[in-house]
């Protein structure tokens, strides 16, 4: 059987009529397959638009329960106990740290206590782990003040945690506000051109944008919010650019409130900035596709090259070695 499959495949008259046969088949099978596709088309559209329903839907619920959660949550008692009792609402508070924590999306007075917490905790702990482990675990072979130098530092670094885990928090959350905040900007003109209020216009686009960005939604629902109960809407305004901290957010707040004040028409102006913001976007794309070569040379050297140079030279080491 193999013999004879073997010698069919050097066969170049069979061959040929495999291959035409099969070109034939598939020229068919291209030409009658659209006569019985019916109205697949149709299908594949409200199977997509029952999807992004369901996605839409799940989205908003997870939206409700992270406000719910966020927003009336209280502190631990371990936590609120053992920071009132050391006073660190005196000693180590910060205003920034109340703004960074707004920034990251923890709101109300829960995180507050619980970062004040963390700030006392971790140098102790990190301090007590590195006394450990210099004078008991490793048995270091250094100076005494190199060792304390080290337990110091290890200290310093459990001090600057916290605000580490806010920096990289914020740059998380900014970075997703950022990358849908082009397209909520379309979706904000469509709403106004259309003849909506701002607070409509603000509810509607936090409903539609939430598949894209949770962070986004969540301030647009806040800016609704405070846009129906503050008395002076600038501040709602004030308040959004603070959440952020996003040049492009700040700008398109700065125009809402011109229009506020002097009643200047807002569409031209939400059209020119969601195209810079969009531009913004892709220029950053760019920076970074076009710093790739020298972020791959290091890799290259360390792992493609050794490769190159076993396939290239391997065959002549080989034959060298039999020679010998």
């Amino acid at each position: 059987m193999i013999q004879f499959l073997i010698e069919k495949i050097h066969d170049a008259h069979f061959m040929t009529m495999l291959l035409a046969a099969l070109a034939a088949s598939a020229t068919a099978y291209t030409l009658i397959t659209p006569l019985f596709a019916g109205d697949g088309l149709a299908r594949r559209m409200k199977a997509v638009a029952s999807e992004r329903e369901r996605i839409r839907q799940r989205e908003r619920e997870r939206l409700t329960k992270s406000e719910k959660v966020s927003l009336r949550q209280a502190p631990k008692q371990l936590v609120s106990k053992v920071v009132d009792d050391f006073n660190l609402g005196k000693w180590l508070a910060q205003e920034a740290a109340r703004e960074k924590l707004i920034m990251a999306g923890y709101r109300g007075h829960a995180p507050y206590v619980t970062f004040l917490f963390f700030r006392l905790v971790t140098p102790i702990l990190l301090f007590v782990a590195s006394v450990l482990y210099v004078f008991v675990i490793s048995h270091m072979q250094k100076s005494m003040p190199v060792k304390i130098g080290i337990c110091v530092v290890t200290a310093y670094l459990g001090l600057q945690a916290p605000m580490m885990f806010l920096k990289n928090a914020i740059s998380k959350r900014q970075l997703s506000i950022k990358r849908a905040f082009p397209d909520a900007l379309d979706l904000l003109l469509i709403c106004i051109e259309s003849g909506m209020s701002i607070e409509t216009a603000f509810r509607k686009v936090s409903i539609e944008i939430v598949t894209q960005s949770v962070a986004l939604s969540e301030e647009f629902t806040l800016t609704t919010a405070e846009l129906s109960y503050l008395q002076d809407r600038k501040v709602a305004y004030e308040n959004l650019a603070k959440r952020t901290g996003l040049e492009g957010v700040k700008s398109v707040c700065l125009a809402l409130q011109q229009s506020e004040r002097y009643g200047t028409p807002l569409g031209q102006s939400l059209r020119v900035m969601a195209q810079e913001n969009r531009d913004m976007r892709m220029n950053e794309a760019e920076k970074k596709a076009a710093g790739l070569p020298p972020k791959l040379t290091v890799p290259m050297i360390l792992f493609f090259l050794p490769v190159l140079f076993v396939v290239i030279l391997g065959p002549t080491a080989i034959k060298v070695m039999a020679m010998q």
